[in-house]
């Protein structure tokens, strides 16, 4: 066992310790004396004692703990008849839906790997990540065989393609493992920007520490309805599909995110939290007002990505509480949570984590002394991922004497409240300047027909970059390039505008909602030239 935990098998006590800093109405911050109570563990004992507790609502209908735990006791039946044994990485490739959620309880509880895969994943990706972990099997959606057998690699035990729920088994023919805090849970992959996505090593004790923070920012009471769009194969959807395990709430399940059916579903369902990432607040601000923008139950949505322009606006409108926070899958999930209200922030550090902010010189830089790279440090060992999966390399890059490096951009304020700045890198030199992705899209975003932007550095002519601007347009907007840029240019310095503008239907995106820039095109056709259109301007 870590130390700084402990593993009693007592259910979470009310805590009382928390950061420093009002907290609204809601769950107590977690303590610093955080104990590790293991999710298998209180899986079994609540499928046991409560099995006609509701776990989640599907589209099939509710999901009881009884019924959750007999369909993940079939699960690893099946697996175990194909040879798969505890310890070995099963990859995932699945939508969400009552299928997967069991399985992935019948991998923890079996001490099987969960090694969770985004279903879009082709070709060389998904054959790295095959490789990678040396996959016992792939299981996937029917629909993903061919996807699957085509990509260049192969399991050890092939794929096993699920369409649904199998049939229920007796639990006593099945031997579960005695799993400790820091046994791996998963292997979940990191979206790749520059190289092959890396695989993080997460622990039971991580994923565990990961639901105990959003249950804090999410300011969870008994009974609470959580909206779950979100992908399991990614830490936000995993985290919170843990939480039933460890507070009395209940999940509503969907296997996506649809801005025009959203507030009518969390309505239907009686939701009281929603999850926002990426651009999903703004996407949502850009909808036609409805009577349902205030007809529902939610409080607060609570996750990361809101820009400090839109805040006020979004709680306004809809009558919910932003709940900003900042983390990685490297360091369970949540560092930091803004229960404060504080406009732009993503709040204090969690009991459990120290963070500084450190320029490139390694100065430790205070209140108002500017930007420089997040770093993470922990009294919880537990709390920080062990490395990534087979690459010393990068764990030893990530994971230095002072903390866990993060590769982001953060300041403090004078209140000691944190700002994230986005990744390190994201920014390109223009005209001499270094301009940051982030300052330029959420500009554009304030225009009432971008939905969705992105900003790229294209080779310029002569040194150095040009700005690209990648365009999302409002459903229905007949926005065109040159209106946008000069709309845009009484809100940029010159450096700042982009010479050009391209139009696209959508975004290729992580589980996260994050765009994925590499894979946009650096000269897509038709775009727009504000050099070529300014000569024809000139008299």
């Amino acid at each position: 066992m870590t130390d700084g935990a402990t593993t009693d098998g007592a259910m979470p006590p009310e805590n009382t310790q928390g950061p420093a800093g009002p907290q609204s109405a809601g769950m107590s911050a977690p303590s610093s004396d955080v104990r590790i109570h293991g999710l298998a563990k209180n899986f079994n004992e609540l499928s046991n004692r409560v099995p006609e507790r509701v776990f989640a609502h599907t589209p099939e209908g509710p999901l009881t703990f009884g019924e959750l735990s007999s369909r993940a006791d079939a699960m690893i039946s099946h697996l175990s008849a194909q040879g798969v044994r505890a310890g070995d990485r099963v990859i995932v490739m699945m939508r969400n839906s009552p299928a997967s959620l069991a399985l992935i309880f019948g991998l923890m509880r079996a001490g099987m790997i969960w090694v969770p895969t985004n279903p879009a994943l082709v070709g060389d990706g998904l054959a790295h990540a095959i490789k990678l972990v040396e996959a016992a099997i792939v299981v996937c959606d029917p629909n993903l065989v061919e996807t699957v057998e085509h990509c260049g690699a192969t399991a050890e035990k092939g794929i096993l393609p699920l369409a649904g729920l199998p049939p229920a088994v007796e639990a006593a023919s099945l031997q579960e493992p005695v799993l400790a805090p820091d046994d791996l849970v998963a292997l979940m992959f990191t979206s790749g920007t520059t190289g092959p996505s890396k695989a993080v090593m997460v622990t039971h004790a991580m994923l565990e520490l990961s639901a105990q923070a959003a249950a804090f920012c999410a300011g969870l009471r008994p009974g609470d309805n959580l909206y779950v769009w979100e992908p399991f194969y990614h830490i936000g959807g995993a985290q919170v599909i843990a939480l039933p395990l460890l507070h009395d709430v209940v999940l509503t399940l969907r296997d996506r995110f649809s801005a025009s059916r959203f507030w009518a579903d969390v309505r239907e369902a009686g939701c009281t939290h929603i999850h926002h990432l990426g651009g999903i607040i703004q996407i949502l601000l850009k909808q036609p007002p409805s009577p349902l923008d205030r007809d529902h139950d939610v409080r607060i949505a609570w996750g990361g990505g809101c820009p400090a322009d839109v805040w006020k606006a979004f709680e306004d409108r809809f009558g919910v509480e932003i709940r900003e926070c900042y983390g990685m899958t490297e360091s369970s999930s949540l560092t930091t949570c803004n229960t404060e209200g504080a406009v732009g922030s993503v709040g204090r550090p969690l009991p459990w984590f120290t963070v500084t902010v450190k320029d490139e010189a390694g100065k430790v830089l205070g209140a108002g002394e500017g930007r420089g790279e997040i770093i993470v440090n922990t009294s919880l060992p537990a709390a920080i991922f062990p490395g990534y999966y087979r690459n010393p390399e990068a764990t030893a890059k990530a994971l230095r004497d002072d903390g866990f490096h993060t590769g982001d951009l953060g300041s403090w304020n004078e209140d000691g409240l944190l700002f994230f700045h986005g990744r390190m890198g994201d920014s390109i030199r223009c005209r001499g300047e270094n301009v940051s992705s982030h300052e330029v899209e959420s500009v554009a975003l304030r225009h009432p027909d971008v939905e969705e932007c992105a900003m790229v550095g294209v080779p310029a002519e002569v040194g150095e970059y040009d700005i690209q601007l990648f365009i999302v347009r409002r459903k229905g907007s007949e926005l065109k390039p040159d209106t946008l840029h000069d709309w845009l240019a009484g809100r940029l310095a010159p450096y700042q505008r982009p010479r050009y503008i391209a139009f696209v239907e959508e975004f290729p995106k992580t589980p996260s909602q994050r765009i994925q820039k590499h894979r946009l095109p650096q000269a897509p056709e038709g775009r727009w030239d504000s050099a070529t259109h300014t000569e024809r301007r000139k008299p």
